[in-house]
């Protein structure tokens, strides 16, 4: 029997190359599911999605069905080995639940990390040099702000990453050539890292040297509110902080107290605690930039995480196993 794999969301990208890759060894049909409720009903014994092998998941996905939580994780038939999520950050999935049931997971690290990574040098970039608040100044008539004697130069300054993984490197390679100083933090020293990159197994030590934090670790349950009100405040007076990770990652109020009272002189961001709601208290800070979490939105990055996520099936159905799987299912 040919084996069934479900495409739970959308391909806009990578049409083709689902064919190419799982056209010959697998029935491929695509969710039609409008709401939840219908969705878990159409996985039941004699449904339409029976007896799926693998799912191919993005987060689109979520407007009809919602996330992956262990409510529908554990309504998935039994015969579902295989969950390959498009994107790198996987926190839309119940991992714990899928690997209790069996289930592996696989996510598309690589090929978000240029996408991602130029996405945190823009906000860098645009809140040294306060480019936000000029083009919004420019597009109203009033030509340019008084920003000069707050903005800076990018070169000399020191950039401290909050975990060197792909998209991390990246930005240090991208940042390295201005030149910035870089520094880092992650679990583990990244022993990938080019000389240049100061590890510093002491986070706080390595705050208190930054000009810049940029944050770049995954959203789990023991990282929400991991840069907190202690965290920032060791941040030296007039530092400033990118995320392009996950807006949980950082305590909001913290971070706005931070910017009410001066300690940050500014923020870059393109991910918010409760997407798509943004906190309206951060509309009222002119020098910020604040994005719609476009950090992937290109289709040459959306065709390769499409493509790697296809990948991770075709090499689960003809192997027995993905490259990309998720951290917590290393030992599964």
């Amino acid at each position: 029997m040919v084996p069934r794999i479900l495409i739970v969301g959308e391909l806009v990208w990578a049409q083709e190359d689902c064919q190419k890759l799982l056209g010959d060894i697998a029935e491929v049909i695509t969710y039609e599911s409008s709401d939840r409720d219908t969705f878990v009903k159409e996985l039941e014994p004699g449904g339409k999605y029976e007896g799926i092998v693998g799912i191919y998941r993005d987060n689109t996905s979520a407007q009809n069905i919602g996330i992956f939580d262990k409510e529908l994780v554990n309504v998935l038939p039994s015969s579902l080995k295989w969950i390959a999520h498009n994107g790198a950050g996987y926190d839309q999935i119940d991992v714990l639940a899928c690997k209790a049931r069996g289930i592996f997971v696989s996510n598309t690290p690589g090929a978000v990390d240029d996408a991602s990574a130029t996405t945190a040098l823009y906000l860098l970039i645009s809140t040294m040099r306060n480019y936000s608040i000029a083009e919004r100044s420019l597009r109203e008539g009033k030509w340019k702000p008084a920003v000069a004697p707050i903005s800076h130069d990018l070169e000399g300054r020191t950039l401290a990453i909050l975990g060197l993984g792909g998209i991390g490197m990246r930005l240090a390679q991208l940042a390295h050539a201005f030149p910035m100083r870089i520094i880092y933090h992650s679990r583990h020293k990244n022993l990938n890292a080019p000389e240049w990159c100061e590890y510093f197994e002491d986070v706080e030590e390595m705050l208190a040297q930054a000009d810049v934090l940029s944050v770049h670790v995954p959203l789990r349950e023991e990282t929400v509110g991991l840069v907190g009100e202690e965290w920032i405040r060791k941040l030296p007076k007039g530092a400033i902080i990118i995320n392009t990770a996950r807006g949980k990652i950082i305590d909001e109020e913290a971070m706005i107290r931070a910017l009410e009272d001066g300690h940050l002189a500014s923020i870059g961001l393109d991910v918010y605690p409760n997407e798509p709601e943004v906190n309206p208290r951060l509309l009222e800070f002119p020098y910020i930039t604040l994005l719609p979490h476009m950090g992937t939105e290109n289709q040459d990055s959306q065709r390769k995480m499409e493509v790697r996520a296809l990948t991770n099936l075709r090499d689960f159905l003809t192997t027995g196993r993905g490259w990309d799987i998720v951290t917590e299912m290393k030992d599964l």
